[in-house]
């Protein structure tokens, strides 16, 4: 028998059972449409933290003033004023750091004509912009020559520019920030919530110099963020790091460190591996309706070799061979499962598209999870309807001719 003519004999016997074949594909079709729509929302899940990771900087590695021991207690951070500009210039020279930036920080009043707001400002150098990928989406940043004169420019977030400035451009504008006059020389582009739920664009920054001796009055640092030169350098580098502000701050071998060098990006990779577990998880029992859909159909096609015993007798009486009879209803539940699968994939990007938009969960479709569940849906079909045809291919002509 040939092959197209096989296929067209399976069509016209899936017609004859119309209600039949559509409750067996309505299985292969919730499968195939749960598998789609979980891996969809796990690949989402996967790109939220991966963007995460980027926002947080690169290669970041943080530094923050220590606690410090007062008559017995220990403070908790920035308790120490012993992180200074010196320590950042020595870590920068370091060969395993690409850059290095100073960093101040606090909150503020900023305001401008009839508007103010209280925002959290940041002093830093130009290479934090780099470290920590901010971008300048208009204006500019300030320079290595604004840090050194101490000049009173600003970057404003986001946030703080559509509070101060709802209807004009910043950039040019002098605002008042601590009742000091600041120049505005650029507006962020927005970054949005940070992974512990606070507005990033909430900020402004400005040289690290006018920070400290304007605004805050001190010669020491809250923090260092530097850059290791590549990911697999980070752990050394925060030996490295340590080493060398231990001997910065002659600290005697037996003395607590005065600082804390951290990594952030500890805590997205831990929850990036969640996220991987979690679309796992829910991938591995939507393959379970994929099982029971598989069962269907075997059920089917053996109930259709029943039904059709007297049919299959007739056809080897004329001449059809063992592998005609298998292969014809090998196609039969390839069918089943291949338009079972096509409205599994519609059915699971309608179902994805309908939750992103209740639940406001990110979901990423992928070409190749289409096409793999378009395959699994074809090879479900074969897997489970082997039985079935080699079981109607087994069956002797004459005794299928005598069959009522």
């Amino acid at each position: 028998m040939e092959f197209r003519s096989a296929v067209a004999d399976a069509f016209n016997t899936l017609r004859q059972n119309r209600m039949r074949s559509a409750l067996t594909m309505l299985g292969i079709m919730i499968g195939i449409g749960a598998v789609i729509c979980t891996v969809a929302i796990g690949q989402g899940g996967q790109v939220q933290v991966q963007q995460q990771l980027e926002n947080i900087g690169d290669n970041l590695i943080w530094i923050e003033a220590g606690g410090r021991n007062v008559n017995g207690r220990r403070t908790g951070a920035y308790g120490t004023k012993s992180l200074l500009v010196d320590d950042e210039q020595a870590i920068a020279r370091l060969p395993i750091i690409k850059m290095c930036s100073p960093h101040v920080d606090s909150h503020v009043q900023i305001t401008y004509k009839n508007q103010n707001w209280w925002t959290h400002y940041r002093g830093v150098a130009p290479s934090f912009l780099h470290i920590e990928h901010w971008v300048v989406a208009s204006g500019a940043a300030f320079t290595d020559a604004d840090v050194e004169h101490l000049a009173k420019v600003v970057i404003l977030g986001n946030t703080v520019a559509e509070r101060l400035f709802p209807h004009t451009d910043p950039v040019g504008k002098t605002v008042r920030i601590s009742n000091l006059p600041f120049v505005v020389v650029g507006v962020f582009k927005p970054k949005g919530v940070s992974t512990y739920g606070w507005d990033q664009d909430d900020t402004l920054m400005m040289p690290y110099t006018v920070a400290m001796k304007e605004l805050k009055g001190e010669n020491w640092l809250d923090d260092i963020m530097c850059s290791a030169v590549s990911p697999a350098s980070i752990a050394p580098a925060e030996t490295q790091i340590g080493q060398l502000l231990r001997f910065q701050h002659h600290l005697r071998f037996n003395e607590p460190n005065d600082f804390n060098v951290r990594h952030p990006e500890e805590a997205l990779q831990a929850l990036k591996q969640a996220n991987e577990t979690f679309a796992l998880m829910l991938a591995s029992i939507a393959s379970v309706s994929l099982l029971v859909g598989g069962i269907g159909i075997m059920n089917i096609m053996l109930v259709s070799v029943t039904e059709r015993t007297r049919e299959i007798g007739v056809r080897k009486a004329v001449g059809a061979t063992r592998w005609d009879v298998q292969q014809q209803f090998l196609i039969e539940a390839a069918t089943l499962s291949l338009v079972g699968g096509a409205a599994g994939v519609a059915a699971g990007i309608v179902a994805t598209e309908a939750l992103t938009r209740v639940l406001s969960w990110p979901a990423a479709f992928s070409m190749e999870a289409v096409l793999v569940a378009v395959v699994v849906s074809i090879a479900t079909g074969v897997f489970f309807g082997y039985y079935p045809a080699r079981r109607a291919a087994a069956l002797d002509p004459i005794e299928a001719l005598r069959y009522e």
